[in-house]
């Protein structure tokens, strides 16, 4: 099998290279390709004559603009990176008979309201973001190519920055945090959505001789429970005192406070909540509690 993987050196990028290897030959790409590869996804005539080039079965997108803020003043450029290239992509994977796996985002839906968002739910995005990352998935739905789309959240990673670090950096300097406590999600690890992508890579493409094939779609990726912004920061600082770590601010000097203290150029949806209920029973997974992940990235940063 032959994998053409773009955004190689992003978080969920990253661990992609890792979880994809043992499944055949992967060409990764990040923005400035390689040889005559181009993975940058703005140029997109490049990005055609690539895929031909490589003529792969599977390509996984895991690039994208994900500057929430400074996409409300750049929308053009966030809406080639975010839904003309993933169009494009689905083109090109109907033309190689592939299968496109592409990563969209809770910020696709208006964040009301306490329940886990289905993915039949009616989409209604507040931001820029999230109104570019909804047109890349009705992009690649229209193509009509086989598709994995995983709807995520609050992703992190060991490698590159988070808000896990962040949290650990400001500790150190200051003697009280302040952190929003009305958002509610799951952080998710780049890990996790890399590990669940090969797994549900291997169940779309079934053995030769099969015909079982699972539906293509839009499948809700996070991992399990939840928490805030505020939860979730005095979690991380709460490890690391347990681990030895000397700062100014513990768990019990982070304050809470609501969204509005903090205005933003972009509108956050408050409920970020994601029934994964479909990908777990279509896959036959166990999503672990977002607790596991986080503390295990931070065995390892710390």
């Amino acid at each position: 099998m032959k994998i053409l993987l773009l955004g190689k050196n992003g978080q969920v990028g990253w661990e992609l290279q890792r979880s994809l290897a043992v499944m055949g030959e992967v060409v990764a790409l990040g923005r400035s390709g390689r040889d005559e590869l181009v993975g940058d996804l703005t140029d997109l005539a490049g990005l055609e004559r690539t895929v031909q080039a490589v003529r792969p079965q599977v390509i996984v997108n895991a690039a994208a603009y994900t500057a929430v803020d400074k996409a409300e003043s750049e929308p053009e450029l966030a809406r080639t990176i975010n839904a003309l290239a993933p169009g494009l992509l689905a083109q090109a994977a109907v033309r190689q008979n592939a299968l496109l796996v592409h990563y969209s985002t809770d910020y696709v839906f208006d964040g009301s309201g306490s329940k886990p968002w289905r993915e039949s739910d009616a989409t209604a995005p507040l931001s820029v973001y999230g109104r570019t990352k909804l047109e890349g998935e009705q992009a690649i739905a229209a193509s009509s190519c086989r598709h994995l789309i995983l709807r995520t959240s609050w992703v992190y990673g060991a490698r590159g920055g988070n808000f896990a670090k962040t949290m650990l950096r400001l500790a150190r300097e200051r003697e009280q945090l302040n952190v929003i406590d009305d958002q509610i999600g799951a952080p998710t690890g780049a890990d996790l959505l890399a590990d669940v992508t090969a797994h549900a890579i291997r169940h779309l493409l079934p053995p030769l001789g099969r015909n079982d094939l699972t539906p293509s779609g839009i499948y809700h990726l996070a991992a399990a429970g939840e928490t805030s912004w505020h939860g979730y920061a005095r979690f991380v600082l709460q490890q690391a005192q347990q681990a030895g770590q000397v700062l100014k601010a513990g768990p019990q000097q982070v304050a809470p406070i609501p969204t509005t203290s903090y205005p933003t150029p972009a509108q956050r949806p408050h409920n970020s909540r994601l029934d994964t209920t479909r990908l777990q029973n279509t896959f036959g997974l166990t999503l672990p509690h977002w607790q596991t992940g986080v503390a295990r990235m931070l065995a390892e940063i710390l």
